[in-house]
């Protein structure tokens, strides 16, 4: 009884929530042609966000980003006519784990993440993983707990913050965006912001040696922006990256 409570509950506040915020205006955008041409499969997009919810995410952790997707490029069969087919794979809050255009995203500031020297058997494995989780519902808990820290200024301590993203249920067959896709990385052990343990390692020629030992981040804890100060993904611009020549620029 309780837990469909907390459902119905979970579901009101994720259609408030869902709503989008007045006077969000990106100061850059880039088009789905640009960023098809760039992007490649297993790269994570990464969304300023301009509803409700991404407010006390940006809020949460103290970043830009509010909302992660990930490239499946064209792993699903659509028609092949279609001029902006489904190739983002995500954890939307009404419709939970699904496909969706790039040019959802056209008129917002995004950022694409890629993750370094990821073999390309893992990479396959990694889309595997993530075909299989569509159809899954958002983590509506979690929902119920960043709906406090709407206020302008919610009196939650910095170091607090992040833990208020890992209040949802836990469940396996439910997510948020970067859980999601913090798990799946995780599920071939490519690292995205480890704990690093540093232990003592003399070799003969050597007695002040060391070794680091990671430890994985339990994947509640991953916000969207942590694949942008992870130091095993690297940025890319689409402007820059399908060829930039400031000559060729018009100017008023």
């Amino acid at each position: 009884m309780l837990s469909n409570l907390f459902e119905i509950i979970g579901r009101a506040i994720a259609r408030y929530l869902d709503q989008p915020s007045p006077g969000y205006q990106p100061l850059a955008t880039s088009s789905p042609e640009q960023m098809r041409r760039t992007l490649q499969p297993c790269d994570i997009l990464l969304v300023e966000g301009n509803r409700r919810i991404s407010t006390a995410i940006k809020y949460l952790t103290q970043s830009t980003w509010s909302h992660a997707a990930f490239y499946i490029g064209d792993s699903i069969a659509g028609n092949p006519a279609d001029p902006d087919p489904p190739v983002l794979l995500e954890a939307d809050l009404l419709r939970g784990v699904c496909v969706v255009p790039l040019g959802r995203y056209a008129d917002f500031h995004t950022r694409i993440c890629r993750p370094v020297g990821l073999t390309e058997s893992d990479r396959e494995r990694i889309i595997e993983a993530a075909l299989a989780r569509i159809g899954q519902q958002y983590d509506l808990k979690n929902v119920i707990d960043l709906a406090r820290y709407l206020l302008p200024t919610p009196p939650v301590p910095v170091r607090w913050r992040r833990r208020m993203l890992a209040l949802g249920s836990g469940e396996p067959t439910r997510a948020i965006c970067s859980t999601l896709i913090a798990q799946l990385f995780q599920s071939v052990h490519y690292p995205i912001l480890p704990r690093v343990e540093t232990r003592p390692a003399p070799r003969p020629d050597c007695d002040d040696c060391v070794q680091e030992i990671l430890h994985i981040r339990h994947h509640s804890l991953f916000a969207p922006r942590d694949f942008d100060i992870s130091p095993y993904f690297q940025i890319v611009k689409p402007t820059i990256g399908t060829g930039f020549n400031y000559k060729n620029l018009h100017w008023d």
